[in-house]
């Protein structure tokens, strides 16, 4: 029991000391907010700039979302940061919004990898009178999702077409 205490303790110690830039956080991958909705990013380029696609679980309208292209850019992080990033999303074909997010992505002790984010959502209207309603502001925060190698996402978009169809 001795030893295995001591190795724990040890193990605890060395995570402990491991600063930002050795627990690098990775954009790429998959990811899922706090509302299930879902974000796969594809490889951030050298320069920083990413794509990816998001399919949402909240609508404007409360109909069926489908995966929508999001474009984006990641700052590189200073000594002992983490990086920031920001992207859009174009709601493709189900809503005439876009969203605006802001955040910076964090590793802790344990390895464990989160996107905190702000947006700003600004959806059509039809006149200058209503642009007060226009832009909705909130937050988000997203886990990496654990999956396979491979585009997932278009996997797990609902069908939207299933959904027209009338129930037997």
């Amino acid at each position: 029991m001795g030893s295995s205490a001591f190795a724990l303790v040890l193990a605890l110690a060395l995570v402990a000391c491991v600063t930002p830039a050795e627990r690098k956080c990775q954009l790429s991958g998959l990811w899922r907010n706090e509302q299930d909705s879902l974000m796969e990013i594809s490889a951030v380029r050298g320069d920083g700039d990413f794509q990816g696609k998001y399919l949402t679980q909240v609508t404007l309208t409360g109909g069926c979302a489908r995966v929508s292209p999001l474009k984006g850019a990641q700052q590189q992080p200073g000594e002992g940061g983490w990086p920031t990033f920001a992207f859009t999303v174009r709601w493709d074909k189900f809503s005439n919004a876009t969203t605006a997010f802001a955040g910076q992505c964090f590793v802790d002790a344990g390895g464990k990898e989160t996107l905190t984010t702000m947006w700003l959502l600004r959806e059509a209207v039809g006149s200058l009178e209503e642009d007060w309603k226009a832009t909705r502001v909130g937050r988000n925060i997203f886990t990496r999702k654990h999956t396979p190698k491979g585009k997932i996402l278009p996997s797990l978009s609902p069908s939207c077409e299933d959904t027209a169809l009338p129930a037997p």
